[in-house]
């Protein structure tokens, strides 16, 4: 099972890093931005 905090952890970093908005992120992966609110704790 995928450790989904871990998982949220790595991705809101990740963005943060690449100073990239959750909206952004969103419109890459093709999701909306809610949805990448919920990943990244």
């Amino acid at each position: 099972m995928i450790d989904q905090i871990k998982t949220g952890r790595f991705i809101g970093a990740k963005r943060k890093e690449k100073s990239l908005t959750q909206a952004e992120v969103a419109e890459r992966l093709g999701i909306t931005d809610r949805a990448v609110s919920k990943l990244c704790f």
